[in-house]
C-alpha cells in the first residue's frame, strides 16, 4: 500500500470515528434530557400523591370532629 493510500484510509477512519463520537454525543443528550425530563414527572407526580394523602387525612379529621359534634350535623 502506498503513502497516499495508507494517508487516505487514516483520514476516512478518522472520518468515521469522528462522525460516530459526535452521533453518540448527540444521542446521549437526548437521553439525559428524557431521564431529566422522567425524574421530574416522577417528582410531581409523587407531590400530587402526598398532597393528595393529606387532603385526605384533613377531610377525615374533619369528619371525625364534626361526627363528635351532633350539633353541626345537617338534618
Amino acid at each position: 500500500m502506498t503513502l497516499g493510500k495508507l494517508e487516505t484510509h487514516k483520514d476516512v477512519a478518522q472520518a468515521v470515528v469522528e462522525s460516530g463520537v459526535d452521533h453518540v454525543g448527540r444521542i446521549m443528550t437526548i437521553i439525559v434530557g428524557a431521564v431529566g425530563d422522567v425524574t421530574s414527572e416522577l417528582g410531581g407526580w409523587a407531590t400530587d400523591v402526598f398532597e393528595l394523602r393529606d387532603a385526605a387525612r384533613r377531610a377525615q379529621m374533619d369528619r371525625d370532629r364534626d361526627e363528635s359534634r351532633p350539633e353541626l350535623l345537617i338534618p
